[in-house]
């Protein structure tokens, strides 16, 4: 399997300039693969539903630790790398288990919390190469202004 390339971009949220992370893999947003993977399922709701994260509205802690999967103050053994389009990672998140080994850095077993009967087995898994990965947490620490690595 080969490796998927990810980065983390931030940009401003219009209606107050909070910061939003919204992952990018292979140069697409997250929010418009899982779109794109739920309107194919013919899954309602469907569409627009996601947004990126945003640290300000819930203290994730270090971004560096929760993208590897080590977030304490989350829900369950899965990490929200989504939360919905109002900007509450709760109210509509989507879930991924984070593994790490010394090399890779693997997302898989997405879900949507909220509609347990959904199916996302053929979405993912995404692997990612250690050292790409940990410069793309660098890069997000360095834009959101943490000098935490």
């Amino acid at each position: 399997m080969t490796s998927n390339e990810i980065r983390f971009e931030c940009q401003q949220r219009g209606d107050g300039g909070v910061l939003v992370i919204v992952p990018r893999i292979d140069g697409a947003s997250l929010t418009e693969l899982i779109d794109s993977f739920e309107i194919a399922a013919r899954m309602q709701p469907a569409g627009d539903a996601y947004g990126g994260l945003i640290p300000q509205f819930f203290p994730f802690g270090p971004m560096q630790d929760h993208f590897l999967g080590r977030s304490t103050k989350t829900m369950g053994p899965k990490t929200p790398v989504l939360g919905c389009e109002c900007g509450e990672w709760g109210c509509w998140p989507l879930m991924a288990r984070i593994t790490t080994t010394a090399d890779l850095v693997v997302w898989d077993s997405f879900e949507q919390p909220h509609r347990k009967t959904r199916e996302y087995a053929a979405f993912g898994p995404f692997q990612f190469d250690r050292h790409q990965y940990e410069d793309a947490l660098r890069a997000l620490n360095a834009a959101i202004g943490s000098d935490e690595v």
